[in-house]
Formats: structure tokens, C-alpha cells, sequence
């Protein structure tokens, strides 16, 4: 059985501060990843350099709501 880390943290009354989000290339705005980020360190949007599939290079990725 694979017990999640939100299992354990709900179990013990503590607070999640990571949170699930989706990355989107800004040339072609296909979603093409998805990464976690902790809410507390990095309140603002992430932005990283990631592979294009469709472009076949690297683009810049936003983070998407």
C-alpha cells in the first residue's frame, strides 16, 4: 500500500505546503508539465526552461492556474 505524503501530514494535523501545478509553454501554450512547489518558499509563479514536444526545443514554461 503507497501511503501519499498529504495522507501522512492530514493524519498528524499539519498544514499541506506543497501544491500541485501545471506548466504551459509560452510559444505554443500546450500544458505539457505537471510539478509540485512549496506555497510558503515560493508564493510568486514559476517560470523554468523545459522540452517543447511540439516545438522540439527548449521554451519557457509558466506556471498555469
Amino acid at each position: 500500500m503507497k501511503i501519499s505524503h498529504e495522507s501522512i501530514v492530514e493524519k498528524f494535523g499539519g498544514i499541506i505546503m506543497r501544491e500541485n501545478i501545471t506548466l504551459a509553454c509560452t510559444e505554443t501554450g500546450d500544458r505539457n508539465y505537471i510539478t509540485t512547489k512549496n506555497k510558503r518558499n515560493n508564493p510568486e509563479r514559476i517560470e523554468m526552461m523545459k522540452y517543447s514536444p511540439r516545438l522540439r526545443k527548449h521554451t519557457l514554461h509558466r506556471e498555469t492556474k
